[in-house]
């Protein structure tokens, strides 16, 4: 699955068209699309811990004992 930057970036370079944009700007805007999802998962993540604390907590106590019970268990 292309990225919006990726997409745009096949379309400037069909045939027919000069290379509108240089590749260090290509790479510039590739980097600021992850920032921009970066961004997002974390803002994700506050508002997830805000809003379900007890829920995280529950989900983190279960993921305890199975990662210890995977972990130590076994051998």
């Amino acid at each position: 699955m292309k990225t919006a930057v990726e997409w745009l970036i096949s379309q400037l370079n069909k045939q027919g068209f000069a290379q509108v944009v240089t590749d260090e700007e290509i790479n510039k805007a590739k980097e600021m699309e992850k920032n921009n999802i970066d961004n997002k998962v974390i803002h994700f993540a506050e508002w997830l811990t805000k809003k379900h604390t007890s829920t995280l907590i529950t989900l983190y106590e279960h993921f305890e004992e199975e990662y210890y019970n995977e972990t130590f268990k076994s051998e």
